[in-house]
């Protein structure tokens, strides 16, 4: 029988309703969605942090309100939640007092060792809070999720405002933790964030899963991009308006026959390509459906 790392079933709150998930040990899946989609509150609701109106949430098969469930569970909310004036060995000092167990193979200053070199924390161990960079707080909100075994990790927003070596830093991080067998929720208003990194996505909108699959099954689909020379007073069907010419899915049919259908409306074609679409605009088009 497969043993799931967390499952949610048919879990309802504020502003989620009737979400049903599950995850194995070792996968990552991201939540995608417009703002106010709900990606924050299920993160809440699956870490504890709130309780759900009705539904189940378990982590390795124990109700979320059990002692050893939550042990096992890391969140990192998209707050800068630490005191500024405390230095990143103090905090994460303070979590891993909280966290240690007697009987635990690491004392307190162990896990901080441990979470200091998973998160890339080594070299500001002893500066504030205040003096962190933004990426700092992002590794600082993942070494405290981290930190103790948890096996279960819910990261919301981990990847805002960073750039693009921080951001590569970080989700090899998360890879790597991954591989050791942690399951991995992770929430992106970027949804590119989450391309290289996600083996599955699910998409909110309006608080329920709209899309969900394996990444290369949402992503699957085909785009064929047409350059004009001029814009068309009006795209062929199937096809939309682009800043460049036109663009359409190719849904099964060959790109010579969507080419021909332009040439059929008398289009002047300068250039063509065929792309991938992308997990940005899967989220866009769940916006934009009524």
């Amino acid at each position: 029988m497969t043993e799931y790392a967390l499952t949610l079933c048919d879990v309802a709150g504020r502003r989620v309703g009737g979400i049903s998930l599950a995850l194995l040990p070792g996968e990552i899946t991201g939540v995608v969605g417009p703002a106010g989609a709900g990606k924050t509150t299920l993160l809440a609701l699956a870490a504890g942090c709130v309780r759900p109106a009705h539904g189940d949430v378990r982590v390795f098969g124990l109700p979320l309100h059990d002692a050893a469930a939550r042990r096992l569970v890391g969140y990192a909310p998209d707050s800068r939640m630490f005191p500024p004036v405390l230095t990143v060995r103090e905090i994460l000092m303070y979590y891993a007092r909280l966290h240690w167990q007697p009987r635990a193979l690491h004392g307190p200053r162990g896990l901080v060792r441990e979470a200091l070199e998973l998160a890339g924390l080594g070299a500001v161990a002893d500066s504030q809070v205040e003096t962190l960079s933004r990426a700092d707080i992002h590794r600082l909100n993942l070494a405290q999720a981290v930190l103790g075994g948890r096996r279960v990790l819910l990261l919301d927003e981990i990847f805002s405002g960073l750039d693009a070596i921080a951001r590569r830093d970080l989700r090899g991080r998360i890879a790597r933790l991954a591989a050791d067998g942690i399951a991995v929720l992770i929430t992106s208003r970027d949804p590119t964030a989450l391309e290289r990194l996600a083996a599955r996505v699910i998409v909110l909108k309006d608080g329920r899963v709209v899309r969900a699959g394996s990444l290369g099954a949402v992503l699957g689909e085909r785009v064929l991009e047409v350059i004009l020379d001029a814009p068309p007073a009006e795209p062929p069907p199937g096809f939309r308006v682009t800043a460049s010419g036109l663009e359409a899915p190719l849904a099964g049919r060959t790109v010579e026959s969507a080419l021909a259908l332009c040439h059929a409306h008398r289009l002047a074609v300068r250039a063509s390509r065929v792309r991938l679409r992308s997990l940005e605009e899967v989220v866009l088009e769940t916006h934009d459906a009524r």
